[in-house]
């Protein structure tokens, strides 16, 4: 059961979970030109609640697995 972590690069994260892109959307982050820097720091711009955002991608990925 793999854990994503809020140091992790967006970009990174769609690519190995492409299923994730839905839930970066939901949150309203900017998955596409902020996808170059880490969940926490494209999240924290984008106004979103990072440890909810996290539970969500997490989620979104246990069930995918």
């Amino acid at each position: 059961m793999p854990t994503l972590t809020k140091e992790m690069i967006i970009n990174d994260v769609i690519r190995k979970y492409p299923n994730t892109v839905r839930v970066f959307s939901q949150f309203k982050v900017d998955s596409c030109c902020g996808g170059g820097e880490s969940v926490e720091t494209t999240a924290t711009v984008n106004g979103a609640d990072v440890p909810e955002l996290m539970k969500a991608l997490n989620a979104e990925v246990d069930k995918s697995a």
